[in-house]
């Protein structure tokens, strides 16, 4: 199995990336990144660098308590001065901005929200330390951010983009071409998309080896780097075979021999090939719907909890730490089994 969901060459940029990134911050930055490498992807502790970097550049820049030429000087003693009203201050600066390339930046909840949360990580990896005494960040509540309707397929737009993958139709004559070539590839990612709930960084990340046919699953890297199994139904097993026949034959670039999906150059299929190859069938299957992976890992779970019932099979398949981030998702479903419930029960006969 692949150390890291996405192929090697991606990894080792991101990781120069991150060096890079980490110098620029201030010295116990270091240590920080060090102590979450084994619970964080990469490309989570990148994020992180980014958001911690605009963080400390307002400090220095917009608050008289930080004045500082750079923010290699700050330490731990001066972001242990933070107070809340400075964090509160410093979100509303990056609603809307201009950044050292004097371009306009503009951050909604939802970005705002994903800063905060970079910054109260930093802090509360060196309060439990004892290295902070104050932990102003975790007192500023996240952006509020408005649930968005969650897209899904119904089951005949499942039928419909399974058989857009299978049989090519809509497909322009140059796609078609291509489409001769991965046709047992792409029906293989889709169905075990729609028959797993699997992520894309997981999905891309499966080795040959981590498939087992007699017990019908296979094991993945989640988030953090947490191990787990998924097990596949009968349609995906068939569509699975089918590319593993093609899969034998072609001989891998070096250091992708392991890789399980390839692109045509025979390299590991990377999350944008991915996200663009779901794309070109889903325009085709459903045009008024915009439909990614993470749009067939919705449909995988709203169909699991209308068969089930069961929120926490959903949560553990899915690999949700949280129960109440499924029940939240999936909010809709329960109201729909619960109408279906106000009726079941009959108080008179007809």
């Amino acid at each position: 199995m692949a150390n890291q969901t996405f192929d090697s060459a991606q990894y080792k940029e991101y990781m120069a990336q991150l060096k890079r990134m980490i110098n620029e911050l201030p010295p116990f930055c270091a240590e920080f990144f060090r102590g979450i490498e084994n619970e964080t992807l990469i490309r989570t502790r990148v994020a992180y660098a980014g958001d911690l970097k605009n963080f400390f550049g307002f400090l220095i820049k917009e608050n008289e308590n930080f004045k500082r030429d750079n923010i290699r000087s700050l330490t731990l003693s001066d972001i242990d001065r933070v107070s809340v009203t400075d964090v509160e201050i410093y979100l509303s600066y990056v609603t809307m901005y201009v950044d050292d390339d004097e371009r306009e930046k503009v951050n909604q909840d939802r970005a705002k929200a994903r800063k905060l949360s970079s910054i109260r990580a930093l802090y509360k990896y060196f309060y439990k330390k004892e290295k902070l005494t104050h932990n102003a960040p975790s007192l500023v509540d996240l952006p509020t951010i408005r649930d968005r309707a969650i897209i899904r397929l119904e089951p005949n737009e499942v039928a419909d983009l399974l058989d857009v993958v299978q049989n090519g139709d809509g497909l322009t004559d140059k796609q078609k071409a291509y489409h001769k070539k991965t046709q047992a590839r792409d029906l293989a990612i889709l169905t075990l998309f729609l028959g797993t709930g699997i992520r894309i960084s997981e999905l891309v990340g499966i080795d040959m080896d981590d498939i087992n046919f007699t017990s019908n699953e296979f094991s993945i890297v989640r988030k953090g780097g947490k191990q787990d199994i998924l097990v596949f139904g009968d349609e995906a097993r068939e569509a699975l075979l089918q590319y593993m026949l093609e899969r034998e034959r072609i001989q891998a670039a070096p250091g992708h021999e392991d890789a399980l999906f390839l692109s045509l150059q025979k390299t590991r299929l990377t999350v944008r090939a991915v996200e663009n190859l779901v794309e070109k069938y889903a325009k085709i299957a459903v045009p008024l719907k915009k439909i990614s992976p993470h749009k067939l890992r919705s449909t995988y779970g709203t169909n699991l909890y209308r068969e089930t019932g069961d929120i926490y099979l959903v949560a553990d398949v899915l690999g949700h730490k949280d129960v109440n981030t499924t029940r939240k998702h999936y909010a809709a479903v329960s109201e729909d089994r619960r109408r279906l419930a106000a009726k079941v029960i009959k108080l008179r006969d007809d």
